[in-house]
């Protein structure tokens, strides 16, 4: 029988109030109040936060905050990654990106989805009273060498492929091909770059 993590992991429905699952979102989100919290002076102090939050990243991770993670250790970061502020990561399902990806501020990643059928989206209640919701995710991907400008959501299940630029304010709902400038709402190819 499959874990309620292995179930997440896989992108099937799964229950987001399991014991392993809850601890370590509140580690997650206690981690990302603590670096909030740091002053920008304190770089050690950041440093040790971020092996703890993000422990799959590569060489030169920087995140000004305030961020706020779900999970943390789901997400995997290439070399020199650098987010602005307000960075949300919402990592139910893996998040990959690349080396060399700069996220402008205000950006979401969010992996979780819910059921579009309202009556599998209702809250399950237990004999002993507690409740949970119906939740499933499906994986991003972001590729090597890529610039995510301000205020971009990112949806569950897309693929951005390397040195693309995806342009302010854009919803990216489907995936986006290598060397490309995307952008809107929904996002789309609006040309390609070198």
């Amino acid at each position: 029988m499959s874990s309620e993590k292995e179930k997440m992991l896989r992108g099937e429905m799964y229950d987001p109030t399991d014991k392993e699952l809850y601890e370590r979102r509140v580690l997650a989100h206690r981690l990302s109040y603590e670096y909030n919290n740091t002053l920008e002076t304190e770089q050690e102090k950041q440093k040790q936060i971020l092996d703890r939050l993000f422990p799959n990243h590569g060489k030169n991770l920087f995140l000004q905050a305030p961020v706020q993670v779900d999970y943390g250790c789901f997400t995997y970061l290439g070399d020199n990654f650098y987010a602005n502020f307000n960075l949300v990561v919402l990592d139910t399902c893996p998040i990959r990106i690349g080396s060399n990806v700069y996220v402008g501020p205000n950006c979401t990643l969010a992996t979780p989805l819910h059921p579009l059928n309202h009556m599998d989206r209702r809250i399950i209640t237990r004999e002993d009273g507690s409740c949970y919701d119906n939740e499933y995710g499906k994986p991003i991907t972001i590729g090597n060498d890529c610039w995510i400008a301000s205020n971009v959501v990112i949806c569950a299940g897309v693929t951005i492929g390397d040195n693309c630029v995806i342009g302010a304010g854009s919803v990216v709902t489907r995936d986006i091909p290598s060397n490309s400038l995307a952008a809107g709402n929904p996002c789309r190819v609006i040309r390609k770059v070198e």
